[in-house]
């Protein structure tokens, strides 16, 4: 299996400029993934930041190849594993195709400040995106801040 410089990166926990340093000899150029530089799992393998279960390599494979659903889930684990740094790459790749459940959970990330500067404007930004798109909690999340706004803004006018 070969994975992205991206997916390295995230994997590793190293910059873009490590993980060329450290593999530099191992990069290839993979014409069925439009020429990315790509590096061989077994390569990477003893430098993850996280141990990954036999199970979880198609998922990585399937994250890597810009699979939604998998970069959620790839998400989860590194949630799971504490690596929250990680979980925001995987899930604002899948925010990108718009993953509504990717969207509830960044904005989370960010009113929390888990794996990223705390931004409770980026996280309603987030969760209400999630909402447009017709997730279910982001859309009761936002009917509560709604509702807790404008309590708050009649007990300002009094």
């Amino acid at each position: 299996m070969l994975l992205s410089i991206a997916a390295t990166m995230t994997l590793t926990g190293w910059s873009e400029r490590t993980v060329w340093r450290r593999f530099a000899g191992h990069i290839v150029k993979n014409g069925t993934s439009n020429r990315r530089s790509m590096i061989p799992f077994e390569v990477i393998e003893p430098h993850l930041c996280l141990a990954l279960a036999p199970e979880d390599l198609p998922a990585l494979e399937q994250a890597d190849a810009g699979d939604a659903d998998s970069q959620h889930a790839l998400a989860l684990l590194f949630l799971s594993k504490d690596k929250p740094e990680g979980a925001i790459d995987w899930l604002e790749h899948a925010a990108k195709h718009d993953h509504a459940d990717a969207m509830n959970l960044l904005g989370i990330c960010s009113i929390e400040g888990n794996g990223r500067p705390k931004d409770e404007t980026l996280g309603i930004a987030w969760i209400a995106k999630g909402a447009a798109l017709g997730h279910v909690i982001s859309q009761r999340q936002m009917e509560f801040i709604h509702d807790r706004s404008e309590k708050l803004k009649n007990i300002a006018s009094r």
